[in-house]
Order: C-alpha cells, then sequence, then structure tokens
C-alpha cells in the first residue's frame, strides 16, 4: 500500500490530497531533467463527440471527481515557472472546447452559440488552432475588475494559453509548462489574456526561457499566433479582433504577474469574497471554500449526469477561408 498522502495546499485550505500534484510527481526527482506527469489525473466521458451533450470529467489518481477549474493545482511545485496545464483544444483540431465555468465539477464541454457546436474556421494558412490551447486551473479573470496594463475587465474565465511544443497532446491532459510571454487581447471590450508557454517534456524545451526564444527558435510562429487571434472570428462576419501594447508580445516577468493577479483573483471567487455571477465554485479540495463538497457529493453530481450517447453531429465542412485586404 501507499504511505498517507500528503497535505495539499489549495488556496486557502489545507486538504489530504489524494493526488500529489502540487508536490513533485511519484518518481520525478528535485533535480535537474525533464519532469513527467505520472497520471496524476484521469478524464471519464459522458455523451458523444461533436454533440451537446458531451462532456468530460476529471478524477484525480485516487478515483474521485475533481474540478479542473478548482481542484487542480495552479503550480506544479515550488519552482518559479512550472505550472499546470488543462488541454481543452488539441492543435490542428477546430472544435471550440472549455471548461464549463458554470457547470458543477466544470467538466470540459463544446461550446454552443445560437443553438450551434462552435467549430473555428480554416483561415489560410492555418488548419483549427495552431497551438494546443487550454487554461490555467486556479485563475479567474474577474469581469468586475478593470486591468491596470489594459483598462479592461476581464472576461470571466480561467487565463488562456498556447502551448508551442512538437507534441500534440489529447483533449483533457494535464501537463507541466513554463510561461515564456503573454499577449493581451481585447475581445468585445474584455481582458482576455493568452499565455505563451512550453511543455517541460518537450525535446527543444531547454531551449526556451523567455520570449524572444519563441522569435529565435520558431521564427514566424509568434506572428502567426497574432494573426491567428486577429481574424479567426472574421469568417463569422465579426470585426478583427484588438490588442493593448499595439499587439506586442509581453516577456515571462510580465506573464507571472499576470497569472498571479488572476490567481488571487480566484481565491477571491473560492472564498466567496468577489461575485462570480454563475460561476460554478463547487470544489473538494478547497477545505475552508464555502463551496467545499465531499467526495460523495462529488460522485452524486456527476451521476446526476445523463450518460446515454447522444445523437453525433457531423463537424462542420473543412472548408479554408482566404482573407483578402
Amino acid at each position: 500500500m501507499r504511505a498517507l498522502l500528503p497535505l495539499l495546499r489549495t488556496g486557502r485550505g489545507w486538504c489530504a490530497a489524494a493526488s500529489v500534484a502540487a508536490r513533485l510527481p511519484w518518481g520525478a526527482s528535485a533535480g535537474p531533467g525533464p519532469r513527467r506527469a505520472m497520471a496524476l489525473y484521469r478524464t471519464e466521458e459522458r455523451g458523444q463527440p461533436h454533440s451537446p451533450g458531451y462532456r468530460l470529467f476529471f478524477k484525480n489518481v485516487a478515483g474521485h471527481y475533481i474540478s479542473p477549474f478548482h481542484d487542480i493545482p495552479l503550480k506544479v511545485d515550488s519552482a518559479e515557472n512550472l505550472f499546470n496545464m488543462v488541454v481543452e483544444v488539441p492543435r490542428w483540431t477546430n472544435a471550440k472546447m472549455e471548461i464549463a465555468t458554470e457547470e458543477p465539477l466544470n467538466p470540459i464541454k463544446q461550446d454552443i452559440k445560437d443553438g450551434r457546436l462552435r467549430y473555428v474556421a480554416n483561415i489560410f494558412p492555418h488548419k483549427g488552432y495552431i497551438w494546443n490551447y487550454g487554461a490555467l486551473p486556479q485563475t479567474w479573470e474577474d469581469p468586475h475588475r478593470k486591468d491596470k496594463n489594459t483598462d479592461c475587465c476581464g472576461d470571466n474565465d480561467p487565463i488562456d494559453i498556447c502551448e508551442i511544443g512538437s507534441k500534440i497532446f489529447s483533449r483533457g491532459e494535464v501537463i507541466h509548462v513554463k510561461i515564456l510571454g503573454i499577449l493581451a487581447l481585447i475581445d468585445q471590450g474584455e481582458t482576455d489574456w493568452k499565455l505563451i508557454a512550453i511543455s517541460v517534456n518537450d525535446p527543444e524545451a531547454s531551449k526556451f526561457h523567455d520570449i524572444d526564444d519563441v522569435k529565435k527558435y520558431k521564427p514566424g510562429y509568434l506572428e502567426a499566433t497574432l494573426n491567428w487571434f486577429r481574424f479567426y472570428k472574421v469568417p463569422e462576419g465579426k470585426p478583427e479582433n484588438e490588442f493593448a501594447f499595439n499587439g506586442e508580445f509581453r516577456n515571462k516577468a510580465f506573464a507571472l504577474e499576470v497569472i498571479k493577479s488572476t490567481h488571487e483573483c480566484w481565491k477571491a471567487l473560492l472564498m466567496k469574497k468577489s461575485d462570480g455571477g454563475t460561476i460554478n465554485c463547487t470544489n473538494v479540495q478547497v477545505c475552508d471554500s464555502p463551496f467545499h463538497c465531499t467526495q460523495e457529493e462529488a460522485r452524486s453530481l456527476i451521476e446526476s449526469v445523463p450518460s446515454s450517447l447522444n445523437k453525433q453531429s457531423n463537424e462542420e465542412a473543412q472548408v479554408w477561408h482566404f482573407l483578402g485586404k
């Protein structure tokens, strides 16, 4: 039998951890070299992909249901620049998958707008998302708090992250990344930060320490990223997106400060010190949060979700959009 698990610091409360995700993964050492996430988290599908009823729930290594938004620690350990990333959208795919912030235990689902499942368009020469796309857990861009850098309030979601390594990750994977920089997208008057990061297990990860390394070792990638975010809604008939700082990427130090700020906003949310509106804050590991629930209550919440297969929808035609001036 495995020894008793250590206490896990999540937000402000101490809980008996069912995983040691906040510390080094089992089998990893504190020395140099790649860090491997020893399958600390698992996922469970409900419903059929590409259907409105599809949900991807998360479990920890002990098999207990958890929230990927609230129960997965932000940082892997005490290292300054080592974070957990929840992969929502694998590179080159089109389905707009996201953490369901308004649902109990926040599964991943496909976004729906005007009654239709959302897919991002292929804008030549890009196919779907051009990075592994996801979110940092335990962060929240407060829609009532004006960002001092952008003069716009947050978008009410966890902070977004673009992983630029060579591997295509699966939806629902929790990977360890180091932050390289950040882009400030202004989406319909809201601040929508986009972090740039790389998996610590990428073969070239040792080359990347800051945003200038992306310019050096992956020339054109940041320019492609800026254009992707600028134009990706244009095929829907919307105007080009805007950016703070004239579309310039900020460095790692700036990005870490933004992460710190959004983590503090999340803490306030979980302790009911901020108005979360329709955000669902149910969690199993932030023990002194008023939204904390037991493992049995979490299981009951999941079991109430229909598990029958929904009729599968066909992914929209793989057309290409050519945007001229």
